[in-house]
């Protein structure tokens, strides 16, 4: 088996992988993944018990048990960018032996939930509602720097979103990741489905101007009214398509749910938003203990 460099895997000085600050022992095989960091308090107060707790950067990460349940939270902080980071390092702190530097013979998948907030592209999928997507479709390019192969459906709804979307290749080259379904399953009650389209920004990439003039003004409309069949495109944010495209390559369940805090086709946003993501963080707990 082939030994990986120094500096293609970090590991400092306490036998951590360098950007989590997290060894082996300190993470569990169900992970939470929220982007604010303050979000992980918020999701650990519910454990019965927190057993390791450390920071790094953006990075926090808390482990304890629901029960009898060990569950991780992890922060990511926002963007495809980041969640690159993340998903590998997770990767590798349950798939790679640290001591040799060799990947195990036998390989460990991980349920990867992300709890988030996310704007809705559609009338009836109001503010404070939740979503949990079907599929990650990504304009933000990170998969394209990796082997991700498509089937012939994947590649024909690729195909309908860019001409529909007016997306050229100087903007993005899209691709698109379904949910595990054995995670998705579960998050059926009370929760709407749909593709979630993944941005590289927060105000150009989502169709909103502030000082700024947009190649592509008609983006969220565009958005909106998309259609493959029985697919459509529930809600935007920054970090789905990413998740789903490496936990794919890398044989991982990944679901992405949302609490939507604004509407962008009415225009709304939510009086409570704390209030919605508190709710969405307590039913996704209730359903990981019940599993």
């Amino acid at each position: 088996m082939q030994r990986i460099a120094e500096s293609e895997l970090i590991i400092n000085s306490r036998g951590a992988v360098y950007h989590l600050d997290t060894r082996p022992e300190e993470i569990a095989s169900t992970i939470i993944t929220v982007g604010d960091p303050d979000r992980v308090a918020m999701v650990s107060r519910y454990f019965d018990r927190i057993e390791h707790q450390n920071q790094h950067r953006e990075f926090i990460t808390h482990t304890g048990w629901l029960g009898n349940r060990r569950i991780s939270v992890v922060s990511t902080g926002i963007g495809t960018d980041n969640i690159d980071i993340v998903l590998n390092e997770l990767d590798a702190l349950v798939n790679i032996d640290f001591n040799t530097r060799t990947i195990k013979p036998a390989l460990q998948s991980l349920d990867i939930i992300r709890v988030g907030t996310s704007g809705s592209l559609q009338k009836d999928i109001p503010v404070d509602a939740f979503v949990a997507s079907t599929h990650g479709l990504g304009i933000d390019n990170l998969l394209n720097f990796y082997r991700l192969e498509q089937n012939d459906e994947d590649n024909q709804l690729v195909q309908a979103f860019i001409t529909q979307t007016q997306l050229n290749s100087r903007i993005a080259a899209p691709y698109i990741a379904g949910a595990g379904s054995g995670l998705l399953k579960h998050f059926v009650d009370g929760f709407h489905h749909g593709i979630t389209v993944t941005c590289p920004g927060f105000y150009g990439p989502q169709g909103r101007v502030l000082r700024l003039g947009l190649t592509n003004p008609g983006l969220v409309d565009n958005l909106t009214a998309f259609s493959f069949g029985q697919h459509r495109i529930s809600n935007f944010e920054m970090e789905t398509a990413a998740i789903y495209g490496l936990g794919k390559l890398l044989g991982h369940q990944c679901l992405s749910l949302s609490a939507i805090v604004a509407n962008r086709v009415d225009q709304e946003f939510s009086k409570d938003g704390g209030k919605t993501v508190d709710n969405l963080i307590r039913r996704t707990l209730e359903i990981l203990s019940a599993r």
